[in-house]
């Protein structure tokens, strides 16, 4: 059972595995807190993992379908409940369109198809591997033996030491102001270049806006200006047909004109109706017509005399409405398509024109306020490194002290600082030195596993077991400061002793305060501090192999450790060590809970 000092919830609540490699169809049920996988060696207890691995955004392949089958699947669900990163979670689902409450599961999946090709679902909706990668990398913390463990990481040291150090706060405000700082030496960066192509553009719009000021266009004035060169080009033409258009109304009979004009005519009809009318009043209507109908007509040779009168042909005047006609096609072709797009675009040069000449780029009040910023970089970056480094001396300490409790010896630890030269970042004590959003300091961890041995990098002095347990040191010390909900260790207990096996026990169980723990272990020791212990049974069945998962309680999980202590057949005397040590066990971990 769980001591009550663990109240998480459940982190992966369950794990199904279809069709994967020896797996052919089991589900494993996880709880908070320790959850053990034994059995015995190609049973299929790293092959969990590696399904496990997958339905978080690992790289898959063909090698993992059941051979036989046409495709691998792999499901996790996850309960968010009390789940430190939900917000995290959240965040990163949002991204994809996939929004989770906090009582709602989440339900991760994976296809694996025999041509190699993967889908990836989160709550049954399509996403991408980068996706489901990042969204495995906030739930779970996959820990190996070899390079892939993620303290071997330069930047996930560093995302530690400042957990442990309480620093985070402190960093952030490093990015806010590194933020800030980068914008401002951008402008500066760009600020040559920025004046010149602000003065081209203002020289061209205030060219263009004067020229369509000159121009001084009103609308449908090219309109006006086509008739009037139109009648201006056939001046001498419209004259002579207006004159014989008044001849025909109002000439008089001559030599060449038998005729009188229409005029002459229509008066003489309006009289003969009018003696009609004397004699029947019944067609008076039409007397009044005709009589309308002579006004218009006299109207019309009235107009037409002066018509006739004032057209002429003005060369001038034409050549003058040529050029003004050419004109206006040229603002056309530059500025729009008619008269009136033309003034609208002046009117919004004329804008942008106000806007760029109001703007200020003043060069030394941008190089202040760089110096300003840098200034105010440099003092929280010093004052983060010196937080940094004031607890980097405390888990140092704690490291080594872990380190001989795993009984891996007297080994000794450091986390050494280093600083990138860079002429473009800050000063620190007269060198320029690299900055980023995490700040100044380069840091690694440094270890020697054994008395008298050099300090080296820890990527490059711990292997196998031995780095397995150093991981498991650290993350003892820093799982407060570690904010990944489940933790799980493949075989972290490779080379170590019965001995030993009863400290990584306990240092495994008391990450749970604040961690679900997955661990696959060999040894008893270890598997006896499970609050879920889980077997993997491997069968042939049909002459295929095949591996299941059983959960071992009682008498069940007694015979399994009895197993991994003495091998098959269970004799009495390994049963009876099964027991006692789940006893001993039991009461190491009521006593550390009351603590």
């Amino acid at each position: 059972m769980i001591p009550p000092k663990h109240e998480i919830a459940e982190m992966l609540a369950e794990l199904t595995i279809r069709n994967f490699a020896v797996i052919r169809d089991t589900r494993i049920e996880f709880v908070a807190g320790f959850n053990a996988l034994t059995g015995e060696t190609g049973a299929g207890k790293s092959i969990v993992i590696d399904a496990l691995g997958a339905v978080l955004g690992a790289r898959t392949s063909s090698e993992f379908v059941r051979t036989g089958e046409r495709s691998a699947y792999v499901e996790a669900v996850f309960d968010l409940a009390n789940m430190p990163t939900l917000a995290a979670v959240r965040a990163t689902l949002s991204e994809v369109g996939v929004e989770v409450g906090a009582d709602d599961p989440l339900v991760l999946s994976r296809d694996i198809n025999t041509s190699g090709r993967s889908t990836a679902r989160v709550n049954g909706r399509a996403l991408t591997a980068a996706a489901l990668t990042q969204l495995g990398e906030i739930l779970v913390d996959i820990h190996g033996q070899s390079d892939h463990l993620s303290l071997l990481r330069s930047s996930a040291q560093l995302d530690l030491l400042d957990r442990f150090a309480g620093v985070l706060g402190l960093r952030h405000q490093l990015a806010s102001d590194y933020r800030a700082w980068n914008v401002i030496r951008q402008r500066l960066a760009r600020f040559d270049e920025e004046q010149r192509v602000r003065a081209q553009r203002l020289d061209a719009l205030r060219f263009q806006s004067e020229e369509i000021f000159e121009a001084n266009l009103q609308p449908g004035e090219d309109e006006l200006l086509r008739q009037e060169r139109s009648r201006l080009a056939n001046a001498e033409r419209l004259a002579q047909t207006a004159a014989e258009a008044y001849t025909a109304l109002d000439g008089a009979a001559t030599e060449t004109l038998t005729e009188s004009g229409g005029l002459d005519r229509v008066r003489t009809a309006e009289a003969a109706i009018d003696a009609i009318v004397e004699l029947d009043r019944g067609v008076e209507s039409m007397a009044s017509r005709v009589r309308d109908a002579l006004f218009l007509l006299e109207e019309v040779t009235s107009e037409l005399r002066d018509y006739a009168e004032v057209l002429q042909f003005e060369p001038d005047r034409l050549s003058e409405i040529d050029e003004r006609l050419e004109l206006i096609r040229g603002m056309k072709r530059k500025y729009g398509p008619d008269i009136i797009a033309i003034i609208a675009y002046g009117d919004e040069i004329q804008v942008e024109i106000e806007s760029l000449e109001s703007e200020v780029h003043d060069l030394d009040t941008l190089r202040r306020e760089e110096a300003t910023a840098r200034e105010t970089l440099t003092a929280v970056a010093l004052r983060l490194s010196s937080r940094r480094q004031e607890a980097a001396k405390d888990l140092a300490t704690r490291v080594e002290q872990t380190i001989h409790e795993l009984n891996m010896g007297r080994a000794d630890f450091e986390v050494r600082f280093t600083y990138q030269p860079d002429d473009d970042g800050l000063r620190i004590d007269g060198e320029a030195v690299a900055v980023d959003s995490t700040g100044i300091d380069r840091v690694s961890f440094y270890l020697a596993a054994n008395a008298g041995e050099e300090l080296r990098p820890l990527a490059r002095v711990a292997s196998g077991g031995e780095t397995a347990r150093l991981m498991l040191a650290l993350k003892s010390i820093l799982s407060d400061a570690d904010e990944t909900p489940t933790l799980v260790f493949d075989e972290i207990d490779v080379g170590v002793g019965g001995r030993s096996g009863q400290v990584v026990g306990e240092k495994l169980w008391g990450l749970t305060s604040a961690h679900q723990v997955i661990v696959i272990s060999h040894l008893p020791q270890i598997a006896a501090f499970a609050d879920r212990h889980v077997a993997m049974l491997k069968n042939e069945s049909g002459g295929r192999t095949e591996t299941t998962s059983a959960i071992m309680e009682g008498n069940e999980r007694t015979d399994e450790l009895a197993m991994m202590f003495d091998g098959l057949p269970v004799s009495a005397e390994s049963r009876a060590n099964a027991r006692a040590l789940l006893e001993r066990v039991e009461s190491w971990k009521s006593r550390a809970a009351a603590r």
